[in-house]
């Protein structure tokens, strides 16, 4: 977020006390005539403010349309204290709160298209000839987003006021603040669907052909091995592909890594070691999509492909309080640490060094923070060592099925 957007939200946030004032008095006499203690009148005014806003973002949040529209407008209605308010697009009203929407609609985007050429807020008087119509001046204030003028906030009043300009201005802001938040909302989404695409593209074109030779091997010395290798590849390439969610739970990611290993086992026989170590209570825990596979793959790759040797890998998870703490650990050929950084800093020497390793630490990152990137640890014939801490309750992070 800009210094510009930050210094407007806070604007925003002193104007919005402001108007909210005076419904908190009237609030303040009801409580004292009832004997609650609810603060002083500010103290009042500022929570009563801070309610009213914490209603009206999450429909904002989540772009500007009719229905989220519809649902901000009352209450940016009350923010304000006015007659009307009208939310518009650059094109039509999207919502309309309080009366006067049957004469005024039409007009209201007349005067949104003038705003749009000069990019300002405008105090214009309505001309409404209509004697019992209270709406006789109109704020017209813009609503910006990453491309510029989205659209309109107009707030209606009974006669012209320069606080009515400002604090619809400000207010203005503060849903532009919000609008923006759902841009970025959205294109987070739209990267962690391009990362999962890429993921996918990077892993299963070997995979996919070493599993089919693998199973094709047993089809006429172990049929029914077969078979059910022929299952486990349909499993996990449903789950791989599958279309819907970001998340999903450290059990499906584990099923998932089950038979990911079968296969692997069938291509690489005796040579592949695996140990499980999981703690039941952190099974349902929420964490990105295809996080862990990839790891697993990547040690399957340096143990078993880069080396003669027998491959042994351990995969745990264990509870550790607010968080549950993932290991993927080989024997394989390891890895040099000047290179490693290099991969994970999206230099990537080689054709296939560190599959998907730096997608999986960028998308845990931009999930959870910067501190809880993976914790690698390597060095030339000494294996690998990769930690992953995954908190057991993040805000927005839950399976979707």
């Amino acid at each position: 977020m800009t210094a510009l957007t930050v210094a407007a939200l806070c604007s925003a946030s002193t104007l919005l006390l402001g108007t909210g004032y005076g419904l908190g008095r009237w609030r303040a006499r009801r409580a004292e005539r009832s004997g609650l203690d609810l603060g002083t009148p500010v103290e009042r005014a500022t929570f009563h403010t801070l309610h009213t806003a914490s209603l009206a973002a999450p429909p904002l949040r989540a772009g500007l349309t009719q229905d989220t529209a519809r649902k901000a407008a009352r209450r940016l209605r009350s923010l304000l204290g006015t007659e009307a308010l009208c939310l518009t697009d650059r094109v039509s009203v999207l919502a309309w709160d309080g009366p006067g929407a049957d004469h005024h609609e039409r007009r209201a985007m007349q005067r949104v298209l003038q705003m749009l050429d000069s990019g300002r807020s405008a105090s214009v008087r309505t001309e409404c000839q209509r004697p019992d119509c209270p709406l006789k001046w109109a704020v017209v204030a813009p609503l910006t987003g990453e491309d510029g003028i989205v659209g309109a906030l107009v707030a209606y009043g009974s006669q012209e006021s320069a606080v009515l300009v400002r604090a619809a201005t400000e207010v203005a802001r503060w849903v532009s603040v919000q609008l923006e938040l759902s841009e970025l909302d959205r294109s987070r989404t739209r990267l962690m669907e391009a990362e999962i695409k890429a993921l996918r593209a990077q892993i299963s074109p070997h995979f996919i052909f070493n599993s089919l030779a693998a199973i094709a091997s047993f089809v006429r010395t172990d049929p029914e091995r077969a078979r059910e290798l022929l299952l486990e590849f349909a499993d996990f390439t449903r789950y791989s592909f599958r279309r819907h969610g970001e998340f999903t739970t450290l059990a499906e990611e584990l099923r998932s890594i089950e038979q990911y290993l079968a296969l692997a086992g069938a291509r690489f026989g005796d040579r592949l070691k695996v140990t499980l170590q999981v703690a039941p209570e952190v099974l349902p825990v929420a964490l990105p999509f295809l996080c862990l596979q990839p790891l697993v793959e990547n040690a399957v790759k340096h143990g078993l492909e880069d080396s003669t040797r027998e491959c042994r890998i351990t995969i745990a998870a264990r509870d550790a309080g607010s968080e549950a703490v993932l290991t993927i650990e080989d024997n394989g050929v390891g890895m040099d640490p000047a290179v490693l950084r290099r991969i994970l800093a999206g230099e990537r020497p080689g054709s296939s060094s560190g599959i998907g390793l730096p997608n999986v630490d960028e998308r845990m990152r931009q999930v959870y923070g910067d501190e809880y990137g993976l914790v690698i640890e390597t060095g030339v014939g000494a294996g690998m060592k990769i930690t992953a801490r995954i908190p057991k309750y993040r805000a927005g992070v839950h399976s979707q099925r």
